[in-house]
């Protein structure tokens, strides 16, 4: 009898040691009925397995998205850009908020790659947003310094036939191309690409309009530029397609300029209340309603106005930003607004700093919840709106 119970009790701790080897290994089930692999198994498939992710892709644990859910981003673009922060500090003084985004340009002409003004503005807080022009922008600043008449400027500005859509798409700036893949892969954080941008105008060597450029010409650029950096692995741009606001019912339809969801991350809009093509008061809404709706016809990928500024002409500037900060709310699917705080000279200072009222305007604006928003380079860079 005692054999036989000591043989029992073998038996129970056999089935016992049994069970909880099967338990420890087979995987296990999260509150959520998610399967959940052991921690070996999980170390073994490496970091990637964890928490990576990249623009468009889904979220890790430990990544936080910009902007959040319901925020609005600040951004602004100077004159001197990231080479003098003079501008920019003012305008942060002048409305008590960090902008958390800095765009700035860029010529194919005259520039290559320097890591510099991208870690001047990460170091300061802000997301990188380069606005990557294809031409020779000294041109035309040549003949205007010359006084030369409007029509030549014009013609010197957009007649840049080595910069024809089609010889971008068929391979004639790869190197050039590679080279800043390269160096905006090697930073290693988020930047925003504002490539080409106001191509549905005429003022540029890039617009369909002008400079020998067809039809369709436009998308097989920017898909030629995007597959360019997307095969060198810079996954860490986040590519802004930015049309200018419609002026001219002639114009041909913006889809026929965009090239994709698949190629785009944000859909931005340059818009200005100025008076100098009419005195009309304009607001936000009947500025931004139209072109808003046509994108939406194509497009749901999330809206930055990616250039905007208020001319204080007939004295209404304080009045237009008070308003559009009222209205900006209504559009859910607008998720960052840059400021283009430049002095035009002889033209229009669309800048805040312009007058003490229209500085308190501004920073009354952004003092709302809305607009609490901070940007760290560790952060996902929103690709689709929340649901």
């Amino acid at each position: 009898m005692a054999k036989l119970t000591v043989l029992r009790v073998m038996m129970v701790l056999i089935a016992a040691l049994l069970l909880a080897y099967a338990f420890a290994m087979a995987p296990r089930t999260t509150a959520e009925g998610r399967k959940e692999a052991p921690p070996d198994r999980v170390a073994a498939a490496g970091p990637s397995a964890v928490a990576t992710a990249e623009p468009g892709s889904s979220l890790g644990p430990d990544r936080k998205i910009f902007p959040p859910a319901g925020k609005t981003f600040i951004g602004v673009m100077t004159h001197e850009g990231p080479h003098d922060f003079t501008a920019v500090n003012r305008f942060t003084a002048a409305a008590k908020r960090q902008p958390q985004v800095m765009l700035f340009g860029s010529g194919w002409a005259s520039d290559t790659f320097d890591r510099t003004p991208f870690d001047r503005i990460n170091d300061r807080g802000m997301l990188p947003m380069l606005g990557w022009e294809p031409w020779d922008y000294r041109l035309g600043e040549a003949a205007i310094k010359k006084g030369l008449p409007t029509r030549e400027v014009d013609r010197l500005r957009n007649e840049q036939t080595q910069y024809r859509l089609s010889h971008i798409a068929r391979g004639d700036f790869d190197s050039y191309l590679r080279s800043w893949a390269e160096g905006i892969k090697s930073l290693g954080y988020p930047v925003a690409i504002r490539f080409a941008h106001e191509m549905n105008g005429y003022w540029y060597p890039w617009c369909e309009l002008v400079n020998g450029n067809r039809p369709g010409d436009y998308v097989k650029a920017w898909r030629h530029v995007h597959d360019l950096f997307r095969a060198a692995g810079a996954t860490n741009v986040t590519w802004v397609w930015s049309p200018n606001n419609i002026w001219d019912d002639s114009l041909p339809e913006l889809s026929t300029f965009y090239p994709g969801d698949a190629y785009v991350d944000w859909v931005g809009i340059s818009g200005y209340y100025t008076t100098v093509f009419t005195p009309d008061y304009r607001s936000f809404d009947v500025i931004f309603d139209r072109i808003i709706k046509e994108i939406r016809a194509f497009s749901s990928k999330p809206l930055v106005i990616t250039e905007t500024g208020a001319s204080d002409a007939y004295g209404r500037k304080a009045e237009w930003i008070t308003q559009t900060f009222r209205l900006l709310p209504r559009y859910k699917d607008i998720i960052g607004v840059i400021w283009f705080e430049v002095n035009k000279e002889r033209e229009v200072d669309w800048r805040i700093v312009s007058s003490p009222a229209v500085a308190r305007a501004f920073a009354k604006g952004v003092a709302d919840p809305r607009y609490q928003v901070t940007w760290s380079p560790d952060m996902l860079l929103r690709t689709k709106l929340e649901d």
